[in-house]
């Protein structure tokens, strides 16, 4: 059998083990490569240092203008020795005054959270228990699959919204009034409004929430859709850290120095059972937000060590310079012969 002259140099070709060359493989394709001379060198950290320091100084500014105020109640609003025993009795009062003397003076909108620690919303199981369409969608009401153990009622129905995440909904209220004068608690507008019309449907109810034996946390109002229930959006975007805070509403007037807010606690959430820890935290904010020194000190920090760094190189340069070679006798500037086919 015999082959055409360009079938055998196909099979030829297809035989070779020579390698093939290309731009790609062999690293030519154009780039970029400066050539870093003393003056760009302590040009470019000079920069860095000039634009990163004033920005450091003001958001340092901006954070220490933030009036926080963090109050943690749950050791001082447990009369009993058995911490446990009394946060699970439903008999027992557990309304608790708080009085916290203001500082400085705190301008509306005053942000009120409450702040967990050592409790681990980001743990696996716990993430995972819960259904983000039986959230949505009112005809999915019977997706909860991953919703264990409180996924249905004793009778079998669909536990909506079912998961242990949206079970354990921190149930803690607080009453605010300063100088003996009782404020208003807005909480509307707590939750992200991508969450309220992308994740929770308007025509999802709650249905069999918290009618087992074992109660969680707070309850919901069965009359208003899931879209509605802020808290309880607020509390299913589950923090990453063991530490976090929430958002519980805010208080629409100014508070002046020197004032007394007095806060009435009903403290009903279970953390006394694994070690956890509550605290209710009033804060003002900037244009940068809470209170955050850590972006502040990061920019000055980088900002400074770029400066001294330049510094550094113009002392180099002048006590002991250095001739530049010749940038054309690089191998990157050399003219290289194409390589054989």
């Amino acid at each position: 059998m015999s082959l055409s002259g360009s079938e055998s140099d196909s099979l030829a070709s297809r035989r070779s083990k020579k390698p093939k060359y290309s731009k790609f493989t062999q690293q030519e394709l154009p780039a970029c490569k400066p050539l870093l001379t003393p003056g760009i060198v302590i040009g470019a950290f000079s920069l860095i240092g000039i634009v990163f320091v004033p920005i450091g100084l003001a958001s340092l500014s901006a954070s220490q203008a933030v009036v926080e105020l963090v109050d943690r109640y749950d050791a001082e609003c447990v009369s009993a020795n058995d911490k446990v025993g009394f946060i699970q009795d439903t008999k027992t009062d557990k309304a608790c005054t708080r009085t916290i003397t203001v500082p400085k003076p705190m301008k509306r909108p005053i942000h009120i959270y409450y702040q967990l620690e050592n409790y681990y919303q980001n743990h696996r199981r716990y993430v995972k228990s819960r259904s983000d369409k039986q959230l949505r969608y009112k005809d999915s009401a019977h997706m909860i699959k991953n919703c264990e153990p409180e996924a249905a009622s004793e009778d079998g129905a669909p536990i909506v919204p079912c998961g242990l995440i949206a079970w354990s909904l921190f149930n803690d209220t607080y009453a605010f009034s300063v100088n003996k004068k009782s404020i208003e608690v807005n909480k509307k507008n707590i939750a992200w409004d991508s969450d309220k019309s992308n994740k929770f449907g308007s025509d999802v109810y709650p249905s069999n929430f918290q009618k087992g034996d074992l109660i969680g946390g707070a309850k919901l109002n069965d009359k208003l859709p899931l879209s509605e229930q802020e808290d309880l959006i607020v509390w299913m975007r589950t923090a990453a850290l063991p530490t976090f805070r929430k958002l519980y509403g805010r208080i629409e007037t100014d508070i002046m120095a020197s004032d007394e807010i007095t806060v009435v606690i009903q403290n009903n959430y279970n953390t006394y059972s694994f070690g956890g820890t509550k605290a209710l935290v009033l804060s003002t904010t900037s244009w940068i937000g809470g209170k955050n020194n850590f972006i502040g000190v990061a920019y000055v920090a980088i900002g400074g060590i770029c400066l001294f760094l330049a510094m550094c190189f113009v002392v180099l340069y002048v006590v002991k310079p250095r001739v530049l070679g010749d940038p054309s006798y690089l191998s990157w500037n050399k003219e290289t012969p194409d390589h054989p086919n």
